[in-house]
């Protein structure tokens, strides 16, 4: 199959629909080796403007009396099964100069009327070639919050062109933020979708699905107009020209997301300490505001050079690398920073605790099972009771324990300590049924809980990273260093824990109380779980302080 793209901008590669019009190309190259695509810029061609003498009818049938580019691309055009139209939206319609190659197509059709008055009933020519079985995608953006009611003027040009509904269109408002690093997170999430479309399109048509993904808006329309109106970076009321810094503190006041408000007002004071500028963000329930004086009791201050806080916002660095390196310090409610991503819409990584990775630029978004640490628990307890009051019994509950677990995978992940605590276990219970000294068994069973929290402290996640990542945005917390260094030094001391549980677990089975070992050895993972709860907030904002 034969692919001409025709990048209508004239920003060329730097255009913003260019990003849609790759994304769009990749999917539709995925599995389809004989793809062939050739692309052409409008900008870089010289199309002179039609001089509507119709030579190309009378004079010279077929061909223009104009001598530039043209004449290749209408054999671009006849060469195409599938031709891709990509362009902004320029005052309600296509760009001047894609306009001229638009209307340099006339050497395509005959001068004579087409009895049956087109595809749209209003009149039309029929085409001098054979041009059934070829097919149009039109993908452009425009600067407004939709592109809802916007193309008019474009759908009437290519129904014209094409025929009313024989054409495929994929417009999309808010086209700026495509360039704009601080919310790549949301425009990788669209430009996926739009991935995904290539490649449906290839597979005989679009699915609703990805259609009504493609429809819903980047942002709501207060908060991209907000944005918009930001970044010129003049003041309404003055027509002053503000600040760089002031400009992005704007910009991020605007990412807002007014239904995270928690009940009260949120103060986030930025000190930026390279250009001793200082600005709050005042999050309220019905949207933010930034003050430049008259400040408030600040609830989280942050200071930090603008540039590097920018680099954050931007991706190039992490916000949690920057942290642990002290390139920035918290003061005040830490909590606000650990969930960024609640409180600012496509906020890149700025965020300690909630970062997320890029969407992986194909399909849709599936989101990952949650892991529970319940699950892993479970068969152990049950071995750890059951077995301290009576071995045979005890050792049977915990093999149907262990043969239960899976059943609850179906709504959850599994890890390999899930699979790891299984066959353990089930060893520990075997040897239970089998009359092995339950007053070794059991203690072993401790060691080796300890050991397997302790050895993976020593891996890249630790053993709690797995389970406590629910909370702190899922996988991507695995790649957050600071969330890594917080569970290592808490699975460290869970391990050590449960090392030195089998020394008086050893000592109580030996005494009239042994039945009750496992309910006993229940008291100290309580306090130590009251521990993690308060740890998992000290340590990080302890850091966060420098």
């Amino acid at each position: 199959m034969n692919v001409l793209v025709i990048n209508g901008s004239p920003k060329g590669e730097r255009s913003n629909t260019w990003q849609l019009t790759k994304a769009f190309l990749a999917g539709m190259g995925e599995g389809n080796e004989e793809l062939t695509i050739q692309e052409l810029t409008v900008s870089q061609l010289d199309i002179r403007p039609c001089l509507g003498c119709f030579s190309c009818w009378s004079k010279t049938p077929g061909q223009c009396c104009i001598a530039d580019d043209m004449d290749r691309v209408l054999e671009k055009l006849l060469w195409a099964d599938v031709t891709v139209w990509s362009f902004p939206l320029y005052y309600f319609s296509v760009p001047g100069p894609l306009k001229n190659l638009i209307d340099r197509q006339l050497p395509l059709v005959l001068p004579f009327m087409s009895p049956d008055g087109g595809e749209t009933g209003s009149g039309s020519h029929p085409t001098r070639y054979d041009m059934s079985g070829k097919k149009t995608v039109v993908i452009s953006t425009c600067g407004f919050y939709t592109a809802e009611g916007n193309y008019d003027g474009v759908y009437s040009l290519f129904d014209h062109e094409c025929g009313r509904g024989n054409y495929t269109a994929l417009f999309c408002g808010q086209g700026e933020l495509f360039r704009v690093p601080e919310v790549r997170q949301r425009t990788e999430e669209y430009l996926g979708y739009v991935r995904q479309a290539g490649k449906e399109y290839m597979s005989g048509g679009i699915s609703p699905a990805i259609r009504e993904k493609l429809a819903q808006l980047l942002f709501p329309r207060e908060v991209f107009e907000r944005w918009a109106d930001d970044s010129w970076g003049i003041d309404k009321q003055t027509g002053e020209k503000e600040s760089d810094t002031l400009i992005f503190t704007r910009q991020m006041a605007a990412l807002y997301k007014k239904e995270s408000w928690p009940g009260h007002d949120l103060v986030l004071e930025m000190g930026y300490t390279d250009v001793n500028e200082r600005y709050q963000l005042v999050l309220g329930r019905e949207g933010s505001r930034v003050l430049t004086g008259g400040f408030l009791s600040p609830t989280t201050t942050v200071e930090t050079p603008i540039t590097v806080w920018r680099a954050i916002s931007m991706g190039e660095i992490s916000g949690s690398e920057a942290l642990v390196r002290h390139q920035y310090r918290v003061n005040g409610d830490f909590e606000l920073l650990m969930n960024w991503d609640k409180y600012f819409a496509g906020s890149g990584n700025a965020g300690t605790a909630a970062e997320k990775p890029a969407a992986p630029g194909s399909g849709l978004h599936v989101p990952a099972k949650p892991t529970d640490m319940n699950i892993l628990l479970s068969p152990w307890i049950v071995f750890w009771v059951g077995a301290s009051i009576h071995p045979f019994w005890g050792g049977l509950a915990s093999l149907l324990s262990c043969a239960l677990v899976p059943l609850f995978f179906y709504g959850h992940r599994m890890t390999v300590y899930d699979v790891l605590s299984g066959t353990l276990v089930t060893c520990f219970a075997v040897a239970a049924l089998a009359g092995a000294p339950i007053r070794l068994v059991v203690p072993l069973a401790y060691l080796a809980f300890g050991v397997m929290w302790t050895v993976s402290c020593f891996c890249r996640i630790p053993l709690t990273a797995h389970y406590s990542m629910n909370g702190y945005g899922g996988e991507a917390a695995l790649n957050n260093s600071l969330f890594i260094k917080t569970n290592r030094i808490l699975t460290l001391a869970w391990g050590a824990l449960y090392l030195v549980t089998p020394i008086w677990t050893y000592f109580l089975l030996g005494t009239n109380i042994g039945g009750w070992t496992g309910a006993i050895n229940s008291i100290l993972p309580l306090f130590m779980g009251m521990f993690t709860t308060w740890f998992q907030k000290w340590y990080p904002a302890k850091v966060a302080r420098g």
